[in-house]
């Protein structure tokens, strides 16, 4: 979208520095939340450079009892994430400090991918939260599947908030990340 904007700003014969001056008073008017569930780090680490790539401001999703290492396994059919996924209603508890989302207008939604799908602890926090009339974005990090189900079992489940394609982060780097921001639009 910026790069229709330069275009017509250049046609227009206004400088290139007054485009880039106007993008950055938009990014700071558009207010960013940068919300994530990480069990292991990595979708945490990915959401730090999704943070900084955009200037949103970091919040992690966290449940108010913390995930074992035994809780994990996911080769175990009676570890609490095996339980928790198989259960479409199961919702665990947040934990962490409150969130309020009305000063955000888009929300970048992070988690690891779990039997194909975001932990339903990401459900509590849509749940818990007025994310109507805002830009609700995903995004996974996952060591095999592609974020492609997750995203649209989410839509289904929350078809009235504004959703737009996500992505898989895995391995981006803060340059890719931006790359992706900037083309989308976001």
């Amino acid at each position: 979208m910026y790069k229709i904007f330069f275009a017509l700003w250049v046609l227009a014969g206004i400088p290139a520095t007054a485009f880039t001056q106007q993008k950055q008073d938009m990014d700071k008017n558009r207010r960013t939340l940068v919300a994530y569930f990480s069990a292991s780090g990595t979708t945490a680490r990915a959401a730090g450079k999704l943070a900084e790539a955009t200037g949103g401001t970091l919040y992690e999703i966290t449940p108010a009892r913390p995930y074992t290492a035994a809780d994990l396994d996911w080769n175990d059919k009676r570890s609490r994430s095996s339980v928790e996924m198989n259960d479409p209603g199961a919702r665990p508890a947040l934990g962490g400090k409150p969130l309020n989302t009305d000063s955000y207008d888009v929300i970048f939604i992070g988690y690891p991918i779990w039997w194909n799908l975001a932990p339903r602890i990401v459900d509590t926090f849509i749940e818990s939260h007025d994310l109507k009339g805002k830009t609700v974005i995903p995004f996974a990090t996952s060591g095999s599947s592609g974020i492609a189900n997750s995203a649209a079992a989410l839509k289904r489940s929350y078809p009235d908030l504004n959703w737009k394609a996500g992505k898989l982060l895995n391995r981006m780097d803060g340059d890719d990340i931006r790359k992706w921001i900037d083309e989308s639009g976001y």
